[in-house]
C-alpha cells in the first residue's frame, strides 16, 4: 500500500515537473493592457531592459526594481542601463528591501500601496514567473491587476529543477497561510 502511493505521489511530481519544463509562461500579449507600473524584481538577464522597454513604449507610467543591492547607487544604475536622469527621478524606483522572492512581494505590496498602483505588469524570467506571481497574489490587494509578462529564456536544467522544488513550496506555503 504504501508502495502505491510513494508511486503516485512520484508520478504527480514527475507530470508537474515536465508540466513546468515544457510551458514556461510567455511574454506578455503586445497588445496587453497599459498599467500603472512595471514591477521588476532583479536576479535574472533582460528583466531591467525588459521592464526599462515597457516604460519607454507607454505600457506603464513608473517601474519599482525590487530587491537592488544596497551597494548600487542611482547614478550607477541609470548609467548600467541607459536611463535619462529625468525618467529616474520621475519614474524609477529602486528597492533595496527585498532579499528574495518573498520579500520582493512585500516590498512591492508597499510600494503599491504607497503609490496608489491598481494595475500592474510583473517582469520577470519565464521560470520564475509562476512562484514570483504566486507570492504577489497572496500579498496584493485583491483589487491590483497583475499582467504577466515573462522574459524568456534557456535555462539549465538545474535551475529549472531548483525552481521547480522553490514554487512546490512556496505553494505549500501558501496552502499553510490558510
Amino acid at each position: 500500500m504504501i508502495r502505491r502511493i510513494l508511486s503516485v505521489l512520484f508520478l504527480i511530481w514527475v507530470i508537474g515537473f515536465l508540466w513546468f519544463v515544457v510551458a514556461l509562461p510567455r511574454p506578455a500579449a503586445t497588445d496587453a493592457a497599459v498599467t500603472d507600473a512595471v514591477i521588476v524584481p532583479t536576479g535574472g538577464a533582460g528583466r531591467i531592459a525588459r521592464g526599462l522597454e515597457v516604460l519607454d513604449t507607454g505600457l506603464a507610467g513608473k517601474m519599482l526594481v525590487s530587491g537592488v543591492d544596497l551597494e548600487v547607487k542611482s547614478g550607477e544604475f541609470a548609467a548600467q542601463f541607459g536611463v535619462e536622469p529625468e525618467q529616474m527621478e520621475c519614474c524609477v524606483t529602486l528597492g533595496f528591501a527585498a532579499v528574495d522572492t518573498r520579500s520582493n512581494a512585500a516590498e512591492t505590496a508597499k510600494w503599491v500601496a504607497q503609490n496608489e498602483v491598481r494595475s500592474l505588469r510583473l517582469v520577470t524570467t519565464d521560470w520564475h514567473m509562476r512562484r514570483a506571481a504566486g507570492e504577489l497574489d497572496r500579498t496584493l490587494p485583491d483589487h491590483v491587476t497583475v499582467i504577466r509578462d515573462a522574459v524568456p529564456s534557456q535555462p539549465p536544467f538545474g535551475t529549472l529543477f531548483l525552481e521547480y522544488h522553490k514554487l512546490l513550496a512556496s505553494r505549500a506555503a501558501g496552502l499553510a497561510d490558510l
